[in-house]
This record gives structure tokens, sequence and C-alpha cells, in this order.
């Protein structure tokens, strides 16, 4: 079976960037991801390059068989993961009790079960080929978020899980990194309803300078990669911030946003 790397979430933003930025390295890549038309143009875009053309799927991550559904399709093309990134997931904003339950459980499916079970379902061929597991969470996973409550509880998830399983695997040559960034331009404040999001430059980060980032942290196998200054200076200052202080101050902001 030939190896690849399979990213989630690949049809915009950061997942676009981490496809590129994998490609550039030689990688023959598995792109998932609902948007089948935006997944086409990006295969087209990296096969331009030079690059051997990615194999795409189009898969809603919210369903329970999508991993199913993708462990099929990697078997019936002899393929399988060396490295899985798992960056699919999305955000809400507004308070708990007010957004739609229904798309605060499927934010649950995607961002944590699919995660989980992304990471846990080829252990063997990434053991077997000391290969790794890039799972994206971000600086919301540090502290927690009144105002996309669900959402940085999931990021808390994906960076606890990322690291406890960075320490089971390693003994078996399976590399482990959460990719924690900070504000970055993409869609991701459209779908979570967030109208103009600002952000002082020093604390953004372009999706490139974060693929580059997270490339490197995996392949020399870290644990825990926060892209940029700003970001990285803010995970620090939370450790020595009362939670309730913290929190309280994240509120604010995520509702100031809400309301501009």
């Amino acid at each position: 079976m030939r190896p690849v790397t399979l990213i989630t979430g690949a049809s915009a933003g950061i997942g676009t960037a981490l496809a590129h930025e994998f490609a550039a390295h030689g990688h023959e890549l598995v792109l998932v991801a609902r948007r089948e038309e935006r997944l086409v143009k990006l295969a087209d875009a990296i096969a331009a390059q030079g690059r051997k053309r990615p194999t795409i799927l189009a898969v809603d991550l919210a369903q329970p068989d999508a991993v199913d559904r993708i462990g099929d399709v990697l078997t019936m093309y002899d393929l399988e993961p060396d490295i899985v990134v798992n960056n699919a997931g999305f955000g809400l904003a507004g308070a708990a009790a007010e957004i739609d339950l229904s798309e605060q459980l499927a934010m649950i499916d995607v961002n944590v079960r699919a995660l989980t079970d992304l990471s846990l379902a080829f252990i063997e061929p990434l053991q077997r080929r000391e290969g790794g597991i890039l799972n994206v969470a971000s600086v919301a996973g540090f502290v927690s978020g009144p105002g996309m409550a669900v959402y940085y509880a999931t990021k808390a998830y994906v960076l606890s899980f990322s690291e406890a399983l960075h320490s089971e695997l390693a003994p078996r040559g399976v590399r482990v990194t959460a990719l924690c960034p900070g504000p970055v331009p993409s869609e991701f404040q459209a779908r979570a309803g967030v109208p103009k999001p600002s952000y002082p430059p020093l604390f953004t980060q372009s999706p490139d300078r974060v693929a580059a980032d997270a490339y490197r942290a995996l392949a020399a196998g870290r644990r825990l990669v926060v892209p940029g200054i700003g970001p990285r200076l803010v995970t620090m200052l939370l450790r020595f911030v009362p939670r309730p202080l913290a929190a309280a101050v994240s509120g604010r902001r995520n509702f100031s946003r809400q309301q501009t």
C-alpha cells in the first residue's frame, strides 16, 4: 500500500495551506472536505506545480460513518496514511443557550468525535511507517470562552487529547503535534457568525505561516506549536492569570466582536 498524508478540512484556510506545504515536501495527499468543487481546484493547483495529483474525498465529517467511508476509499485505492492531519473544524459565535443545539452538536461531531476517530483509526500503519498526527487546536484551547463556549471547549479537548496522545504514541515511533494558531484570516469568522473580526497585526498569522510552522513542528516531533510571537505570549501569560479573569476577558472580546 502507498503511504499518503490525509488532510481534513482541506478546502479553505489553514487546510489549503497545509495541503500546499505537505505537497511541497513531496507528500502524496488525500484531501477531505465537504465541498468537492473546492477540492478539485486545490488538486488542480497542486498538480499544476508538478506535484502528484492528490486524491480527493467529498465527505461530511459530521456524519457518523464518515471515517469508515474514508477508510473504505483508502483501501479501494491501496493507500494508507503515514500522516494524519486533523484540520477540519468550525466555530459558532453567541451564547450557548441561544445557538441552535443541533448545530452545536454537529460542531462537537466534527471538532471532537471525528478528530478522535481519525487519530486512532490508523495507528497500525502510522506505527509501521513511523508517521505522525497533526491535530489543529487553537489558542482558544487554553481558556474558557463565553460567547463561543462549545467551540472553546472542543479546542481544549483537542489540545489535551493530543498532548496525551503524544506521550502514549512516542514509544511506538508515532509523532503527535497539537497546532494552536491564533487568529488567521480565513472563512472561519464568517462561518462562526463574527461579522468584522479585528486583531492587532502582532496576533494575526497567515495560513501559509501557520502551515510552515506546523510542518516543521511535526517533523521535529514537537508536542505543541503556537505560531507567532503574539499568540505564544498570550498562552504564556494565561498560565499566571486566574481562570475566572481570563474567561471574563475572553467573553467580553467574543461578545463585543458579535456586536460590531
